[in-house]
């Protein structure tokens, strides 16, 4: 009988150490899934902090990269631009509008000539500049009345007969109002200081009545020098398109 309930109570006793040794167990596997989800997260912040770092340090780069993008597009956009207004300039040729305007009419017609062909401007201007009464070809006393009586009064004095860069031109128009048939001779100074060797020489005048005449072969003859072609007359305001149209048919 003893002995029975001796073998009782240890059977009792294994019985207990089992669920201990079980209980503990099963702690142990939650403190086990814990931990591994507690380390979970920290990787998930870890990669977290880690992805706004570099997106933090990434955006000064890129902003960077954009600019020096949009930088490198605006030299190539300016250097594009360069070189069409370049072309632009070689298509025109190096070309010269030489002009005296006694009245304004002329003054017109070079300025025309000048925006059609890209060309630069030459005005010639007396050292002492004609008056309205010296331009009274009606007043056998006017200046110009005089000069045309008297061959030897027409060596008019301009402020400058000396154009910058004058070797560069290729083509030179030489515009003037026509004085009793014959280019007005404020022109001759420049002509007679001038040399135009390798030149094409195109004259030009402005009339109300007159034609072209011989006033550009008296010119040329006065140069000696340059290939001058026939010209054209113009009559006072002359209209834009004329002008483009009688150039434009030269072929420069």
């Amino acid at each position: 009988m003893r002995v029975k309930k001796f073998l009782s109570m240890c059977l009792v006793g294994v019985t207990a150490v089992s669920l201990l040794a079980g209980c503990s167990s099963g702690n142990s596997g939650q403190s086990g899934d814990a931990q591994q989800e507690t380390q979970t997260e920290a990787q998930s912040t870890n990669a977290a902090q880690n992805e706004a770092d570099t997106s933090s340090e990434s955006a000064p780069d890129t902003a960077a990269q954009d600019g020096a993008d949009a930088a490198a597009e605006a030299d190539t956009t300016a250097e594009s631009d360069t070189e069409e207004v370049t072309d632009n300039v070689s298509d025109t040729g190096n070309v010269l509008v030489v002009y005296y305007s006694a009245t304004g009419n002329t003054e017109e017609v070079a300025n025309m000539i000048a925006d059609t062909t890209g060309g630069d401007i030459f005005e010639l201007k007396p050292t002492e500049p004609y008056t309205d009464a010296d331009l009274d070809w009606t007043d056998d006393n006017s200046r110009v009345s005089q000069e045309y009586a008297d061959e030897s009064l027409r060596d008019v004095e301009l402020t400058s007969t000396t154009v910058e860069n004058w070797d560069s031109y290729d083509t030179v128009f030489i515009g003037y109002p026509i004085w009793w048939g014959i280019a007005a001779w404020p022109v001759n100074s420049f002509v007679e200081n001038n040399d135009f060797t390798g030149k094409t020489v195109i004259p030009f005048c402005t009339s109300a009545s007159s034609g072209l005449g011989e006033s550009g072969d008296l010119l040329a003859e006065m140069a000696g020098t340059g290939d001058w072609q026939e010209g054209e007359r113009f009559r006072s305001g002359a209209d834009e398109a004329d002008v483009q149209e009688w150039v434009e048919g030269l072929g420069l």
